[in-house]
């Protein structure tokens, strides 16, 4: 059986050899036992060389993108990412800086900001305590039912934000504290915490509403400056926000004793302005009462200038606006507001809020007269009195190149012309044809180079926003017509206001051209570090002996020619009409009656610019020296005292008042029987007025005093005199000798006039109040002209 198994195998195996032999061929080699393959053999059991050498270089491309990708999030988005991880991991609570106030020169507050809060609400964070759906709506139309009630808004506008998906929605901005109150109780009773936020904020307030509204300009809901001083020192007022950093956790709520980073705001700093608040009161009610009664078509402006500094004292325009509520038209601004297209609207806002004494270009007409007058005698082309230099037949001819005909130009009086005349008397007369020789004698090169000279083709560069620059014909378009309307104001330019009153400044300011200045001083509030803007002087145009020639001659123009309705009792006044006419078929034009003023002569302290746009009242006319000049001489008549500008008024016995005997009567009556006299009275006392007897006065009865002297009166429980002492009153003039005597309780008595020379009273003397103070004055040689 063994052998028999065997030998099946056998069988078997050779079977087996024989079917591979049909595929294979194998061939033995005895003697070396070595078997020869002669196909190909494959099998998953052995590695494959090229795949591995894929497979690695897969890998390595992979750690090249890998190592590529974490450099590029490392280096060039790190600083984002970090920023967005840190907005993830912080909260930042804003601390807005405090507002610089703005002051005028006096320390009046013109503007400042106070404290009020801004009311948010954080959506996601409204809802019922438990998740319920249906009480989460009712919470939510609750909350903003209470809020549209609260701050009188639309319902369906503040439920969609209630309901929104945002993080924060602003409610209301700049929310007084009754809202805020009656905000907080409400939460009270409705037993609301979360969710609503009230966060403290800053609102802009002007405490003068319309006064110098162009000059002050206002800022927006975001308390940035929009117009005037608040946009143009907007960076300087705003000053730099500060914040508090505190971490938040994953489900972005704060986290409870976390540490927290505070970095304090910088508030901004406080502005001084030049304007005066009494001096552009005066200005500001004038104006108004001059537009209504002229009917002014556009309005008014008015510019008050220290031609010695550049400082501007008053800049008005009018119609105004209510710097607290920019946005109201008023009648004067537009009749039909409400009917308007929203691009109209606009139009008037922005029409309403621009300061037109530095961006409206206007043609100044003969107060122009002034600089080229200043022109000739600077160049000597005449003198103010060379008699028959000029002679006006009531028009001149030029010959027009667009016409055969020769082209007419009037004088104003050319139904009777003014004949021969000095350049004196031609600036008195405002004569055009005599000013259209005299241009032609100078010449247009001549001309221009002054104009470049007095500022004329440039800004000014007063720190207002919206200063407009001149328009002038080119000097090689110039032509004898362009050159003859141009000695006149007209046709030839248009300018500002303000380059026009600066140009003036400079001859009362022995020629010399300053830069208009409107903020004197910066305040930093934080540190109380003052810094001073200094006045800037630009150059030196014209020479004194010069400016002092055409100064003499604008006293003429008051004293004796067409400028006579702007005269002020008691001080010298120079000045100058001018009368716009419109281009013949020009609807758009009207007429612009103006008028500049300067006083005193000597010595100039004020220039004031009148300007009065399309007056169309027929019975006052549309002549600057009619409509205008008696508006200046308004205006001076407040602002040259108040000033403490030198009078040249001289008070005769006949003006002096005789103090009376009002011992052993009441106060009461004391007081009474001195005020009836024009003295006023001084008394110290906590006794009854009425039943307390006067025993002594000061000065003694029939004592010769100015109207407004004081009196001290004393009574028995209040006898003791109170002593002052006598200043140096050398050098100055009767009305600056008044006032600083008067702000002593002190009196005067004046010996002539001019400047004082001498005082009975040595300076430095005891004296008791209300003495009588005598001084001797004398007039130089240059007082008169």
């Amino acid at each position: 059986m063994k052998n028999k198994d065997i030998k099946n195998k056998k069988h078997a195996i050779k079977d087996t050899k024989s079917n591979r032999n049909k595929h294979d061929t194998i061939s033995h080699d005895d003697s070396s036992k070595i078997v020869t393959i002669n196909n190909q053999f494959s099998s998953q059991n052995f590695i494959n060389v090229k795949k591995i050498k894929r497979i690695f270089i897969i890998i390595i491309i992979i750690f090249i993108l890998l190592v590529v990708r974490i450099g590029f999030l490392q280096f060039v988005q790190g600083g984002e990412l970090k920023e967005l991880a840190y907005n993830q991991q912080a909260i930042n609570q804003i601390i807005s800086p405090k507002r610089g106030n703005i002051y005028d020169s006096t320390g009046q507050v013109l503007a400042t900001s106070a404290q009020v809060d801004t009311v948010t609400i954080n959506p996601k964070s409204i809802k019922d305590k438990d998740d319920d759906e249906q009480k989460t709506k009712e919470l939510k139309e609750k909350v903003a039912k209470g809020l549209s009630d609260i701050f009188a808004l639309n319902y369906d506008d503040v439920l969609a934000k209630v309901n929104s998906n945002s993080q924060v929605e602003t409610i209301a901005k700049k929310v007084e504290q009754d809202k805020i109150d009656a905000l907080k109780s409400w939460m009270d009773e409705n037993d609301i915490s979360v969710g609503i936020n009230i966060d403290e904020d800053t609102k802009r307030y002007y405490p003068y509403n319309n006064l110098l509204s162009h000059v002050l300009g206002f800022c927006g809901d975001d308390n940035d400056g929009k117009y005037g001083i608040e946009y143009s020192w907007d960076s300087t007022l705003t000053g730099t926000p500060g914040k508090i950093v505190s971490a938040k956790d994953g489900s972005q709520q704060e986290i409870p004793n976390s540490e927290q980073s505070y970095i304090a705001p910088e508030n901004g700093s406080d502005l001084t302005l030049t304007v005066d608040f009494n001096v552009q009161s005066i200005v500001e009610k004038y104006l108004k009462q001059a537009c209504i009664d002229n009917e002014c078509a556009n309005g008014g402006s008015c510019i008050v200038m220290d031609p010695q500094t550049g400082d501007i004292l008053a800049m008005a325009n009018y119609p105004d606006y209510n710097l607290n509520d920019p946005d109201y038209v008023s009648q004067e601004v537009s009749s039909n507001y409400d009917s308007l297209s929203t691009e109209e609207k606009s139009n008037v806002l922005f029409s309403m809020w621009k300061n037109k004494s530095i961006s409206d270009l206007y043609e100044p007409g003969s107060v122009f007269k002034v600089i080229t007058a200043s022109v000739a005698i600077e160049e000597q082309i005449t003198g103010p009195d060379v008699e028959g230099d000029f002679n006006c037949i009531g028009y001149e001819l030029f010959q027009d190149s667009s016409s055969s005909k020769p082209l007419k130009i009037d004088c104003w009086r050319h139904y009777n012309p003014h004949g021969e005349q000095s350049l004196r008397q031609a600036l008195m007369n405002s004569c055009n044809p005599a000013f259209m020789q005299l241009a032609a004698r100078i010449g247009a090169s001549t001309l221009y180079k002054y104009y470049h000279a007095f500022g004329l083709f440039d800004k000014t560069g007063i720190d207002l926003s919206g200063e407009a620059n001149s328009i002038f014909t080119k000097l090689e378009d110039v032509g004898p017509v362009e050159l003859a309307t141009a000695s006149f104001g007209q046709r030839t330019l248009n300018i500002t206001p303000l380059q026009m009153i600066t140009a003036i400044s400079a001859v009362a300011n022995d020629g010399v051209l300053m830069k208009p200045r409107i903020v004197k001083q910066v305040t930093n509030t934080d540190t109380g570090a003052v810094t001073n803007v200094e006045p800037e002087e630009v150059r030196q145009v014209l020479s004194k002996e010069s400016a002092d020639t055409v100064k003499s001659m604008m006293e003429s123009v008051v004293v004796k020619g067409t400028g006579g309705n702007a005269k002020v009792s008691g001080y010298s006044i120079g000045g100058k009409t001018g009368t716009s006419e419109p281009i013949a078929g020009d609807v758009d034009q009207t007429y612009v009656a103006s008028y500049v003023a300067i006083s005193p002569i000597e010595d100039t302290r004020v220039v004031l610019l009148l300007v009065l746009d399309g007056p169309q009242n027929e019975e006052n006319g549309h002549q600057g020296g009619q409509v205008a000049g008696p508006v200046v001489s308004q205006m001076l008549t407040e602002i040259l005292p108040y000033l403490n500008v030198p009078s040249d008024e001289v008070t005769s016995d006949a003006d002096l008042i005789t103090v009376p005997d009002i011992r052993n009567k009441t106060i009461t009556e004391a007081e009474k029987i001195l005020k009836d006299a024009g003295f006023t009275t001084k008394i110290t006392t906590s006794n009854d007025k009425n039943s307390t007897t006067v025993i002594d006065q000061v000065p003694k009865p029939g004592t010769w005093l100015m109207k407004n002297s004081i009196i001290m009166l004393y009574d028995a429980d209040n006898a003791v005199r109170t002593s002052v002492t006598v200043p140096d009153l050398t050098g100055m003039n009767a009305s600056q000798a008044t006032s600083t005597l008067k702000a002593l309780n002190l009196n005067i008595s004046l010996n002539g006039t001019g400047t004082i020379i001498s005082q009975n009273t040595p300076k430095n003397t005891k004296v008791e109040e209300g003495t009588v103070i005598t001084v001797n004055l004398k007039s130089s040689s240059g007082d008169n002209h």
